[in-house]
C-alpha cells in the first residue's frame, strides 16, 4: 500500500521542510520552497538476514579501475586517465557553452562501443543536424529521445549500450514521483536510480546538467554528492575558447585544466595553451606581465594585464578579471607599504587574458609586475616571465615544481624569469639556456627591472 505525502522542499539546496517557510533555514534564499507531492513505499528491513558482513580492511583485495579511453585526450586528463566502468559523471554549464557538443562528439568518437545517446530536450533530427556539423561517422551510436525514466531502462534493456549519455539530467523522470520534471525530488529520485543501475551494470553514465544564475549546479546539493565526478565546463560566448575543469573527481585530481576552441565543426582541442594565452602582438605596451603557472600537471605561460589611471570620482575603483580580488588588495597593500608606492588614490584594473580563472600564487609576482608598468608607463621585456609569490612582508616567496615552470618559459622562447632566491637550491640553473635571476625582496625585481 502506498502512502501519499506532501512536503516542501527548496529548490535552491533540497531540504525539505513540512511546512512553507519563506527563508531557506540551510542555503538562506529567500522564496525557494515549493510544495510537492511525494510517494514513499513502506520496505520491511529484517537486520538478521543481511547479506554483508564487516571485512578486514587488509582482506580486501585492491584491484585497479578499468579506464575506457574517450578519444578526447584534454577530457581523458580531466577524469584522470580515461572513463571509469561503473562511474556516474556530470557535466554542468552554462547554456550554449558547448555541453551538448561536447558529449555528443565524445558518442561519435568511441567508435568501438556502444553507445545510447538520451535526449530529453532535442529531437533526433536536431542532434543529427549536429552532428552531420561534427562530421564524425559512427555505427555504433544510438539516438533516443525519451524523458520517462521506466522507458529509458526499457530501452537500455533491450539495446545493452556500454556508455550512457543523458541529455539533461533535469528532463527526466520518475513515476514514483507525482512532481513535474526538473523538481528537487525528481532529480535526486531519478539521479539515484541511475547510479544505482551504473554500479550494478558497472555502465560509465554522462549526465548533462543545468546551471543556476550562481553558477551552481541545478537541483539539489545532493545530486552532486551522488555523482562520482562533476566537470564544470566554462567560457565566455564572445570568447571561441572554453575551460573544463573538475571540482570533484573520485578517481583522479581535482586540479586538471581542459582547454577546448569552439569552432563550426565542433571543439578543438587546445594542447598547447599559451596559444591562447599569450598576446601575438609584437608591439611593446606597459601594463603587461608573463607569469609561468601551473594548472594540475600542466604547466603553462598566462599573460597578465593591468590598467593604473588616476581615480575620476574620488574614490579608487579595484577590478579583477580571473584573479581573485581579495588576493589584488593584499598585492597592492604590499606595494604601498613596502615598496613605497603610492597607488590608494588610483583605479586599478587587472585582467588575465584569454579568459581564465587561476588561483596559483606563483602568479603574485607577475601581477605586481604588471601593475607597476602601468603606474609608471614603461613596458616589460617581451623575453620576461616571472614566477614568485609574495609575502605580506613584501618578500619573494619561493614556489612549486619550479623546474617545470623554467622549462617551459625556454620552450616557448623566453631569456629570463624571475624566481624566488630561496628556490635556487631546488634547481641546477646550469642546464637551462634561458636565464634565471633571483631575487628576495620586491624592491629588487624592479631595481633589476629599471635599472
Amino acid at each position: 500500500m502506498k502512502k501519499q505525502k506532501t512536503s516542501f522542499f527548496c529548490q535552491n539546496c533540497g531540504v525539505e521542510s513540512l511546512k512553507w517557510v519563506g527563508k531557506c533555514p540551510s542555503c538562506n534564499e529567500w522564496n525557494t520552497f515549493i510544495e510537492e507531492k511525494v510517494i514513499k513505499e513502506k520496505t520491511q528491513s529484517n537486520s538478521k538476514n543481511t547479506k554483508t558482513k564487516p571485512e578486514l580492511i587488509s582482506n580486501i583485495s585492491s584491484l585497479g579501475e578499468e579506464r575506457i579511453d574517450t578519444k578526447i585526450n584534454e577530457l581523458n586528463l580531466i577524469l584522470g586517465g580515461g572513463l571509469v566502468s561503473g562511474s556516474l559523471v556530470l557535466i554542468g554549464g552554462e547554456p550554449g557553452i558547448g555541453k551538448s557538443t561536447l558529449v555528443l562528439q565524445l558518442a561519435l568518437s568511441m567508435k568501438e562501443h556502444k553507445i545510447l545517446y538520451v535526449s530529453g530536450e532535442e529531437s533526433p533530427n536536431q542532434i543529427k543536424l549536429r552532428a552531420d556539423r561534427l562530421n564524425i561517422p559512427n555505427e555504433n551510436c544510438f539516438i533516443l529521445a525519451e524523458t520517462f525514466l521506466d522507458n529509458i531502462f526499457s530501452h537500455i534493456q533491450n539495446l545493452e549500450p556500454q556508455i550512457i549519455i543523458v541529455d539533461s539530467i533535469q528532463t527526466i523522470y520518475s513515476s514514483k514521483l507525482e512532481s513535474s520534471p526538473g523538481s528537487v525530488s525528481q532529480i535526486r529520485e531519478c539521479t539515484a536510480e541511475i547510479l544505482e543501475f551504473a554500479k550494478k551494470s558497472n555502465t560509465p553514465v554522462l549526465l548533462v546538467g543545468h546551471i543556476t544564475k550562481d553558477g551552481a549546479i541545478a537541483g539539489p546539493k545532493v545530486l552532486e554528492h551522488i555523482v562520482d565526478t562533476v566537470l564544470q565546463f566554462e567560457g565566455d560566448h564572445n570568447n571561441l575558447y572554453r575551460i573544463l575543469r573538475a571540482t570533484k573527481n573520485r578517481f583522479g585530481s581535482t586540479s586538471e585544466l581542459g582547454i577546448f576552441e569552439m569552432q563550426n565543426s565542433g571543439l578543438r582541442e587546445v594542447s598547447n595553451p599559451s596559444e591562447m594565452l599569450l598576446s601575438q602582438n609584437s608591439e611593446k605596451l606597459s601594463g603587461t606581465a608573463i607569469a609561468s603557472s601551473i594548472e594540475g600537471i600542466r604547466p603553462f605561460l598566462i599573460e597578465i594585464q593591468a590598467l593604473v589611471s588616476t581615480a575620476a570620482y574620488g574614490t579608487p575603483q579595484r577590478s579583477s578579471t580571473g584573479f581573485d580580488l581579495r588576493r589584488l588588495n593584499m598585492l597592492l597593500a604590499v606595494l604601498e607599504k613596502r615598496a613605497g608606492f603610492r597607488l590608494s588614490s588610483k583605479d586599478v584594473f587587472l585582467n588575465i587574458a584569454g579568459g581564465l580563472k587561476v588561483n596559483d600564487p606563483a602568479n603574485d609576482l607577475a601581477v605586481i609586475v604588471a601593475i607597476m608598468s602601468s603606474n609608471l608607463d614603461i613596458p616589460i621585456e617581451k623575453d620576461i616571465c616571472f614566477a614568485a609569490e609574495i609575502g605580506l612582508t613584501g618578500e619573494i616567496r619561493p614556489v612549486s615544481r619550479i623546474d617545470q615552470r623554467i622549462a617551459e618559459a625556454e620552450k616557448l622562447g623566453f631569456k629570463k624569469i624571475f624566481i624566488s632566491k630561496y628556490n635556487e637550491k631546488n634547481i641546477a640553473s646550469a642546464k637551462y639556456k634561458i636565464q634565471t635571476i633571483f631575487v628576495g625582496k620586491v624592491e629588487d625585481v624592479f631595481k633589476q627591472l629599471y635599472s
